[in-house]
């Protein structure tokens, strides 16, 4: 098993900045991918980033690039989402989840942080 939990959520204004952090504990050895997922209002859970925990190598939702930056601290078994030039759009509840290998689903899921941007 693996628990994670979020936390850095909150209000923000358009055109601002927010930090997420997930802090994994448990079978942390047994993670081969960890990512941030968001669900707004009405719609379903996307994708917004992940990263192969060994590798370092990352992915972004084209509607992040260049906006969003996923980062990880082995030490600390925690994995972290800088987002800047927030937008109204992406206010959501954010999740991390953990893929425990490398043909596995995300099997483990924190508790969501409300990311709130305004206008």
């Amino acid at each position: 098993q693996v628990q994670l939990v979020e936390s850095g959520g909150g209000l923000v204004q358009a055109g601002g900045s927010l930090r997420l952090s997930c802090a994994a504990s448990g079978r942390t050895f047994s993670v081969y991918r960890m990512g941030w997922f968001r669900q707004a209002p009405g719609k379903g859970r996307d994708v917004v980033s992940s990263i192969i925990w060994n590798s370092g190598n990352t992915y972004y939702a084209d509607s992040v690039k260049g906006r969003f930056t996923i980062s990880r601290d082995n030490a600390k078994n925690t994995v972290y989402l800088q987002m800047n030039s927030l937008k109204p759009d992406d206010t959501a509840v954010y999740y991390c989840a953990v893929a425990p290998t490398r043909s596995s689903a995300y099997d483990y899921w924190g508790q969501g942080t409300q990311v709130t941007v305004s206008s």
